[in-house]
């Protein structure tokens, strides 16, 4: 994507492209004698509907870059991270202000950036075909936590359950963090790291809890989300109970509302939560370990598993990428090459070099290495077929 916008700033630069409705003069931007201060983005006009942490963060960056970004926000409430604290630097939270630097708050621009659940934009006419039809020009990211489609796309998607349901939090044990906003604590507020194990210095609740058979991590980063949750547990009474009314009250009586919370989830399994959270908007996934991570109908869904045909160990699996595109579809896996396996072949076919010419570099080769290794003998004459040119010189 980087590189996409990196073009889309230079044509800008140069007058090549210009938006809906601008005139056809030359774009000059910058004095020519401050192109060398010029970032690799500048030109380029984000509209950034992302709230949170993973859109905040990705159009930070891009704003760093020298993109212009344009920060949307929900009417009169705003971004759900200003209310996540303490630390708060007057009304300010130090996690808002700790992936939102280089924005402007609202057009033309070249880029739309978002990271609302599957649908939710296209319900409002800002889906990725409403936006096409209309400004084909700009580049639209979509930021989601399981992925456009498949059966868990509608999950909401915050980092400490993407580190459970994806094996990491199985891996690491209980310590997961974020070093973004954590850094910011100290340095805005000056407020020193704590271990926090799975949860969240900021936000309450947001963590593992113990269930009859398992874990499960259950986050409610708003108020409406807290109400949902405790609606779920069969504790509506704690909704509006004067000490948990807002997320920096449930901060401050962090311990009674956990020992609340904890006890009613280790009254029943794991997949008796699961089934009741779904559909709730809340994020939630339980800790998996390897196995239960493959067997994720999402994972499957997606593609994350690539099989390919090794000529030494026959068929192997391995985690394939993460990163598709709606219009490119990934080719049959190669499997990672053996050693030495293509030498003669890009010697010959890449850089031209002659038969004789590529015998007498793999004969060099071949005594490099049993000088360096003299116990390799047997299995650099057992690779002869790697190669063939040998047989001849």
């Amino acid at each position: 994507m980087l590189a996409t916008l990196a073009r889309v700033a230079t044509l800008r630069r140069t007058g090549l492209l210009s938006g809906p409705g601008s005139r056809r003069e030359l774009w000059t931007g910058r004095p020519q004698s401050d192109t060398d201060n010029m970032k690799p983005l500048e030109g380029v006009k984000i509209l950034d509907l992302t709230r949170v942490l993973a859109g905040p963060f990705a159009t930070m960056n891009l704003g760093d870059l020298g993109a212009e970004v344009i920060k949307v926000e929900r009417p009169g409430a705003g971004d759900d991270t200003r209310t996540w604290g303490p630390p708060f630097v007057g009304t300010e939270s130090t996690y808002f202000l700790s992936v939102n630097r280089n924005k402007k708050l609202a057009a033309i621009c070249d880029v739309f950036v978002e990271n609302y659940v599957p649908g939710k934009l296209s319900a409002l006419g800002l889906g990725y075909a409403d936006i096409d039809r209309i400004a084909p020009h700009v580049v639209y990211c979509s930021i989601t936590g399981y992925g456009q489609t498949g059966p868990l796309c509608q999950r909401a998607g915050y980092d400490a359950v993407a580190s459970a349901v994806s094996g990491l939090m199985h891996i690491t044990g209980p310590e997961v963090a974020c070093l973004t906003q954590v850094a910011a604590n100290y340095l805005i507020a000056r407020k020193e790291a704590k271990r926090w194990g799975t949860a969240h210095g900021s936000i309450v609740p947001y963590q593992a809890f113990k269930t009859k058979d398992g874990y499960l991590v259950v986050g409610a980063g708003n108020n409406l989300q807290f109400a949902t949750l405790c609606k779920i547990m069969n504790v509506p009474e704690l909704i509006d109970d004067c000490k948990y009314k807002t997320n920096h009250l449930r901060v401050q009586n962090r311990k009674e509302l956990i020992r609340i919370l904890s006890a009613r989830f280790e009254e029943a399994m794991t997949s008796e939560w699961l089934h009741r959270f779904e559909g709730s908007g809340i994020p939630y996934g339980p800790i998996n370990n390897m196995k239960n991570v493959f067997a994720e109908p999402q994972v499957l869904h997606n593609g994350l598993v690539m099989e390919m045909k090794h000529p030494t160990v026959g068929k192997i699996s391995v985690p394939g990428p993460a990163v598709r595109y709606s219009k490119f579809k990934m080719s049959e896996a190669r499997p990672p090459p053996l050693l030495g396996q293509h030498t003669t072949y890009i010697l010959k076919e890449v850089l031209r070099y002659d038969d004789k010419a590529i015998g007498l570099i793999l004969q060099i080769m071949i005594l490099k290495a049993l000088r360096e290794n003299p116990s390799s003998r047997l299995n650099i004459l057992s690779r002869s077929s790697v190669f063939p040119h040998t047989a001849h010189h």
